[in-house]
């Protein structure tokens, strides 16, 4: 079954069958996992990079495999996207993405909190080679629009940003992006394709870190950079094989296995954090709960028209910041445990203080509002597995009784 057929059918349908089909030699249903490094060839096949093709035979794993092939195109179908490139993690995505973009002299703007790691490399290594950067509140339009420069290359958001969910609307950004010559990149790990697909709204790039939903079983690293083929080509050629960071084909053969679920698993992820949000409201020990299909959530408007599922996350704030130990030394279904996205449920505290020192740097008092308004003094934050939502709820309301 060729793309274009692949693209017209359901997305169930497509998270078990793209990029699949029966082994040739075998006949085997369930895809192989080709571990081998290196490939015979043919007398004159060259020995660089440089003048590969898409289309070319393997030669190199760290250029391209046959099972981190498959794991590309069953991810470009379910994003809807032309081709994907796929990496060892989510950051070795990011990086790839910004030192092919990015060169000295250039300007990008960045979304002012975002995945912690993202926010150091542009806080320190990203700058030190003469990039500017500038960071904004990507949920405001006009402050986006305000720190585009001439130089402007990459406008880069994440939306529901990690850790305090707040959105960015990607069609209103990429409008002030591509006025200015700029590419938009959009971080989705936290809203999946299950929920939006940033190309049809008008990025340039997306970006999942696979670890989380899209892997969905807490035990493989990955990372996926999503766009056009021309850019994505061009892209694998000079930075990815380069810089390295090719995933394992053992981990894509473990994050294939998880996509095959992935629709099914985001509905139950869903429906328990909307469970659980609305219990959280209710318990005295909350002074606020931010989930993007809450009615409370300040953009549940712009939730409502970017995402078809609001995801499994949840963060909320408690009364007394003193009982946050206790409450994590309570807990016997959730698992303390940094990370998300996993089958199973998983909480952590994130404490403002540590966080504005170590990875946010804001530059204005509007900034520090917004970040109030969604985080306070510190967050937990709460990914909701697939366990019974009666049984979270029943921990949560025992781990919160101190």
């Amino acid at each position: 079954m060729d793309k274009k057929d692949i693209q017209n059918l359901g997305e169930r349908t497509k998270a078990v069958h793209a990029g699949e089909f029966p082994d040739p030699a075998t006949n085997a249903s369930a895809p192989n996992i080709v571990m081998s490094t290196t490939f015979v060839v043919d007398a004159d096949t060259g020995f660089s990079v440089e003048g590969m093709d898409e289309t070319d035979t393997w030669v190199y794993t760290r250029w391209g495999n046959p099972t981190i092939r498959q794991l590309e195109e069953k991810l470009s179908a379910l994003e809807g996207a032309e081709t994907a490139v796929a990496f060892a993690s989510g950051m070795g995505a990011i990086t790839a993405l910004l030192f092919h973009l990015l060169r000295a002299g250039d300007h990008a703007v960045v979304s002012d909190v975002a995945y912690a790691a993202l926010s150091e490399i542009t806080n320190e290594l990203i700058p030190e080679l003469g990039v500017e950067i500038t960071k904004v509140d990507t949920s405001d339009t006009a402050a986006v629009e305000a720190a585009i420069r001439a130089n402007t290359k990459l406008v880069y958001v994440e939306t529901p940003c990690n850790p305090i969910l707040r959105l960015t609307d990607i069609v209103a950004v990429a409008t002030v992006a591509h006025r200015a010559g700029a590419k938009l990149a959009v971080d989705s790990t936290f809203a999946t394709p299950m929920a939006t697909r940033p190309l049809l709204l008008g990025a340039d790039f997306v970006i999942h870190s696979l670890t989380k939903y899209l892997c969905g079983h807490g035990d493989a690293l990955g990372g996926v950079l999503l766009g056009n083929a021309n850019d994505l080509a061009l892209l694998r050629r000079q930075t990815a094989v380069r810089l390295g960071g090719t995933i394992s084909p053992f981990n894509a053969w473990l994050i294939i296995r998880g996509l095959a679920t992935l629709p099914l698993r985001m509905r139950v992820h869903q429906e328990n954090a909307l469970k659980i949000a609305s219990y959280l409201e209710q318990n005295s020990a909350i002074k606020r709960v931010i989930y993007p299909g809450l009615s409370s959530h300040p953009q549940h408007e712009l939730a409502k028209r970017q995402m078809n599922n609001f995801s499994g996350i949840i963060t909320f704030q408690v009364n007394d910041r003193r009982s946050v130990k206790k409450i994590a030394e309570r807990l016997e279904i959730i698992h303390y445990a940094v990370s998300l996205g996993h089958h199973r449920s998983l909480i952590f505290y994130l404490d403002s203080g540590d966080l504005l020192k170590t990875s946010f740097k804001f530059a204005t008092s509007r900034q520090y509002d917004s970040w109030n308004i969604f985080a306070g003094e510190g967050i937990f934050r709460f990914s909701a597995g697939l366990e019974d939502a009666e049984d979270l709820i029943a921990d949560l309301e025992q781990a919160l009784d101190v």
